[in-house]
């Protein structure tokens, strides 16, 4: 890492408010000077990143603009889908075949010509999970507006569309499944999520990604794009190899007491497509 880029990743070895961000789009001369010359490798998350948020997980269907620009850059530079999302479930959302796809947070990684990827240590999950099912089912199904979201290596549970008098028995239910052995909870934009307690997320996806791919030469730069909490763990991880975070959030997150490790931001999805297309350019 030469001085001028081990100062930049410096920056954002604490978190700051996202409002203080640089706009990547608007301010190009600093993503460049950031950029130093270095070849970049994109590692894109897919829900509030690629598309909007969505009530129902469902309807975030990539739009043919997005398609396009993810595989106009895909053509000419390195790009990973680093998703919450099951692995199948994003590559059929993408429909990019020919993509690096990490579903689960990281837990589930394909890489074209290579296959699956696999985690030292994961286990046998199916049976923890199943008992996570039936819990969260017992205590949410009566509240209107849950929706339990069965992964292979998690289950989700989306409270978007939960009354606020409801939420303290939504939450009463997180608890008692939280207190399960070998159970860890993650948490999002109106969404708690419970995985097998294993060391893992997205920021050492990207990591074990850079090496697989001997992509982590000086001479590359891994973007991570994001916009939930849990993208904050790519964030975290970037300036240890150099690399950028870039934040998506609108006006709307501005003076809510956010914080983020990224060191630039683009408002929206539509925000994002143009920062890709301008990186083909």
């Amino acid at each position: 890492m030469t001085d001028e880029t081990a100062t930049f990743a410096a920056s954002a070895t604490r978190a700051t408010p996202i409002e203080s961000l640089p706009d990547a789009l608007a301010d190009g001369a600093a993503l460049r000077a950031a950029l130093a010359g270095r070849t970049p490798v994109l590692f894109l998350d897919y829900d509030g990143t690629l598309t909007p948020i969505c009530d129902r997980p469902k309807d975030a269907i990539l739009s043919p603009e997005g398609r396009e620009a993810v595989r106009a850059l895909a053509a000419k530079l390195p790009v990973a889908v680093v998703s919450g999302r099951d692995r199948a479930d994003v590559e059929a959302m993408v429909g990019l075949p020919d993509l690096i796809y990490a579903g689960s947070h990281g837990f589930d990684i394909r890489i074209p010509g290579q296959g699956e990827i696999a985690l030292d240590g994961l286990g046998d999950h199916v049976t923890l999970l199943d008992q996570v099912a039936v819990m969260l089912h017992e205590g949410l199904d009566p509240i209107k507006g849950t929706l339990i979201e069965r992964k292979k290596f998690s289950i989700a549970a989306h409270y978007r569309m939960v009354a606020d008098d409801d939420y303290p028995a939504f939450r009463a239910c997180l608890d008692r499944v939280k207190a399960l052995d070998g159970v860890k909870e993650k948490t999002g934009k109106k969404i708690f999520e419970f995985q097998p307690d294993i060391d893992w997320d997205k920021g050492k996806a990207v990591l074990r990604l850079r090496t697989v791919l001997d992509l982590d030469g000086e001479d590359k730069v891994p973007m991570f794009f994001g916009d939930d909490v849990t993208d904050e763990d790519a964030f975290k991880v970037l300036p240890s190899v150099g690399g950028i975070g870039i934040v998506v959030a609108g006006p709307e997150e501005d003076g809510t007491g956010r914080l983020t490790h990224a060191h630039f931001r683009v408002t929206n999805p539509e925000a994002v497509y143009r920062l890709l297309e301008v990186m083909v350019d």
